[in-house]
């Protein structure tokens, strides 16, 4: 009972120091709540259709014409201008007009009935990612189905009946099927792997402030009541943790479950999983931020690492890359990062509709975290009191 008591004195402190703090109150509403109904408003219209582009074709053929034809009759591409120079196309695309600008030489249809390799190029509009993604996709799907029908024409040409071509150009017949993200939304994409790393940043910022302050103001977060003589680290850590602990599953709960429903994105999970792994990787956070933010000695580093770890750490989630394809270097980088196991889990879980069976290695991987980070956050609260209740002693063995 005197260590539960001990506790909800360190939680009760802590929290007076939050609600105190002007700046972290700040970050963990404006960046908690509003930041992710901003992040997905930015990305609301993740479906782009019919991108205008521009058309310069040189080769003047019945292959260019088709192929022309059938961009257009693509849910991504319209074709808005046919020029007759890249300088007017270029124009186009300088003022706007245009998302893009698809050329074809002089050569192409000339190459195609020498059976020789023919190419076109494409030029895409970079200051969205929508618009080359568009751009791009309309353009290779109309290509592979021309790749096809110049085989079958070649095969028959060299004497093949249909049946003979169409078995040698389709030897192995395959279904293109997305099942999780069928219209190819850049939002959804993104923002299932966003929302689990706001908890984590969001966090790490908000906790890495307030020790900045107190090391600015000459106190300390690991500073233990006089009548536990040095003892009693678990009680700090626990007892801090708490606050934070509640604060985030709140936060957690708002942005993985109510604000994909405000903007409605597919939630195949379950709540009572998502609530399991939300728990925790709230929990691994808490020990994981409590453990860096040590290191934190100014209260304006938290920005500085913002900008820093951020990207870093949404592209080790793994969601754009596959983890598999990693270096070994930040394969093994992404193992200090809760998110890297989070934002997994709950793609899997809220994106993919799996149970937590499916994300049983996830959810370990966060357990083994947890473990490790708990002792180092112990450990560091240890040091830093020692540190405190021996200053004059260290200094004087140092000024020897």
């Amino acid at each position: 009972m005197k260590g539960i008591r001990d506790a909800l004195d360190i939680f009760n402190l802590e929290l007076r120091n939050i609600l105190h703090d002007g700046g972290v109150m700040i970050i963990f509403i404006a960046a908690g709540f509003l930041y992710p109904i901003l992040y997905n408003y930015v990305y609301k219209n993740g479906i782009l259709e019919d991108s205008p582009v521009a058309v310069v074709d040189n080769a003047d053929c019945s292959d260019s014409r088709r192929m022309i034809r059938e961009m257009d009759a693509t849910r991504e591409i319209d074709i808005a201008y046919e020029c007759v120079s890249m300088e007017e196309a270029k124009e186009l695309l300088r003022t706007r007009k245009v998302n893009g600008i698809i050329y074809f030489p002089g050569d192409f249809g000339q190459r195609l009935a020498y059976r020789e390799t023919a190419t076109f190029s494409i030029y895409a509009d970079m200051s969205s990612f929508l618009y080359y993604k568009n751009v791009l996709m309309g353009s290779n799907f109309v290509m592979l189905h021309e790749v096809n029908n110049i085989k079958l024409e070649r095969f028959r040409a060299d004497g093949l009946t249909d049946a003979q071509a169409d078995q040698s150009v389709n030897t192995v017949l395959y279904d293109d099927i997305n099942p999780y993200n069928r219209a190819f939304s850049y939002s959804i994409f993104l923002i299932s792997a966003i929302l689990m790393l706001i908890v984590q940043q969001v966090m790490f910022y908000g906790m890495s402030m307030s020790v900045g302050t107190m090391r600015e103001e000459n106190r300390s977060f690991a500073t233990l009541p006089d009548h536990l003589k040095g003892r009693g680290v678990g009680r700090v850590v626990l007892g801090r943790g708490a606050v934070y602990w509640l604060i985030f599953m709140i936060i957690g709960i708002y942005v993985t479950c109510i604000v994909p429903a405000m903007f409605h994105f597919p939630q195949r999970g379950s709540f009572q999983d998502i609530l399991v792994l939300l728990a925790l990787f709230v929990t691994v956070c808490v020990f994981f931020c409590m453990s860096w933010s040590t290191l934190v000695t100014r209260r304006e580093s938290a920005f500085i690492l913002f900008l820093f770890m951020s990207p870093v750490c949404v592209f080790l989630t793994g969601f754009s890359w596959p983890t598999t394809a990693f270096p070994e270097f930040w394969k093994y980088f992404s193992y200090i990062f809760p998110s890297t196991f989070g934002c997994q889990a709950f793609i899997n879980l809220n994106t993919a509709g799996a149970n937590l069976e499916i994300v049983a290695p996830q959810l370990r991987a966060l357990c083994l975290q947890g473990a490790v980070y708990f002792v180092l956050a112990c450990v560091s609260v240890y040091v830093e009191n020692f540190v405190i209740k021996h200053r004059g002693e260290i200094k004087e063995r140092l000024g020897r």
